[in-house]
């Protein structure tokens, strides 16, 4: 069986459908001009269990594995959701995953089990203002000075940032750009942790991002994940589930464009026959379905892989490529087919068209992915 194949997967995806069109699509233009999701959608989608899919039962998740995860960011795209809404009500998939990993009971009675419930909202705070995708060179520092570590430094692009209650904060706790990276868990209140702004963004717009400063911020001991020097490692294992995420979010955006520029091309006539009936129009739709499709598979085929435990680092990079370069294709086209209306905020596609720049630069560029793949060839 496929990942969409099992009874359950199939009442999966029912409950997502169910769940976009009752709770997102009437008011996700409202979202996208207010710059955020409210924090209730959190809750409504922690009650029915989506919240929740996978992560374990035993850390307060609705268990499931990384195909589940995968199930519900594609179903949510193809209901008429979008990739800015997977970033903003699924920010947890990547502040959580670490402190699931460490096995800390206190951080996870503290954290995840209120984020899974929709009552917290966790971001991930990495990337630098002079840091880029250089992980190896974060110069954040934390300081230890008894029980507690004094950090000061800044972060940029953070997902939720605004929102969020807690940060999971990549620091340096040797000296700065050394590599020696840590994992902490930083609350939103505590004094010298600030917001420095919200971020206007080409797309994404119901997802909030913020800068982040950092001056003498005092964090527990206690708010570290696993052993001090350890984050490197820590955030290198969860990259892949990452990077997947959002070649799942590029096939499904790209599955969705066809089926909108689909519909429009039967629907609109121009000089008397409808646009679908001219075959120039017919192989564009032809070669958009095409490179949807194969980027689909392929991003399953990995997916599988990773969920079997397999090392497919390059895979996953190829994979992300592969879908990012299809999605990239048929948001182009599908905007070109919808013409003028494809170019007013009024078009579903027009959102798409936006929203689809960020998955190549985001869990790591097309560049980056390249250099991976090429050291998987053994360049």
């Amino acid at each position: 069986m496929t990942i969409v194949d099992t009874p359950e997967r199939r009442q999966l995806r029912e409950l997502t459908r169910a769940f976009v069109t009752k709770e997102v699509l009437p008011y996700l233009d409202d979202w996208e001009r207010a710059g955020e999701v409210p924090r209730s959608l959190h809750e409504t989608a922690a009650k029915i269990g989506l919240l929740g899919i996978g992560f374990p039962e035993s850390v307060g998740g609705s268990g499931g594995d990384l195909l589940d995860s995968i199930l519900v960011t594609e179903e949510v795209i193809r209901s008429g959701g979008s990739s800015g809404l997977i970033a903003a009500l699924f920010t947890h998939g990547i502040a959580l995953p670490h402190m699931v990993a460490a096995c800390d009971d206190g951080l996870i009675g503290r954290y995840v089990r209120p984020t899974l419930a929709g009552t917290m909202i966790g971001a991930l705070a990495i990337t630098e203002p002079d840091g880029g995708s250089d992980v190896a060179g974060i110069r954040t520092c934390a300081r230890r000075d008894g029980d507690h570590y004094v950090v000061n430094g800044s972060k940029t692009y953070i997902t939720s940032g605004v929102r969020s209650d807690f940060v999971t904060t990549a620091v340096c706790t040797n000296f700065p750009g050394s590599g020696s990276l840590s994992l902490l868990v930083i609350e939103k209140g505590t004094p010298g942790f600030t917001v420095g702004r919200r971020l206007e963004k080409l797309g994404w717009h119901c997802s909030d991002t913020a800068e982040l400063s950092f001056v003498d911020v005092r964090v527990p001991v206690a708010n570290r994940i696993g052993p001090e020097d350890t984050g490197f490692l820590a955030i290198m294992q969860q990259f892949a589930t990452e990077r997947l995420s959002l070649a799942t979010q590029a096939y499904a955006t790209a599955q969705r464009c066809v089926e909108l520029a689909t519909r429009w091309c039967r629907d609109r006539s121009t000089f008397g026959r409808p646009l679908a009936s001219r075959q120039l129009v017919r192989h564009r739709l032809a070669e958009m379905h095409t490179r949807a499709e194969a980027a689909r598979v392929y991003v399953h085929d990995v997916a599988e892989r990773v969920a079997a435990g397999e090392p497919v680092v390059t895979e996953v990079a190829m994979a992300k490529n592969v879908a990012v370069a299809a999605c990239d294709f048929v948001v182009d086209a599908a905007l070109q087919l919808h013409g003028g209306f494809g170019y007013l905020r009024d078009a579903e596609v027009e959102r798409h068209y936006r929203d689809a720049r960020i998955l190549g630069i985001g869990g790591g560029t097309t560049e980056i992915m390249n250099e991976i793949i090429a050291k998987g060839m053994g360049l």
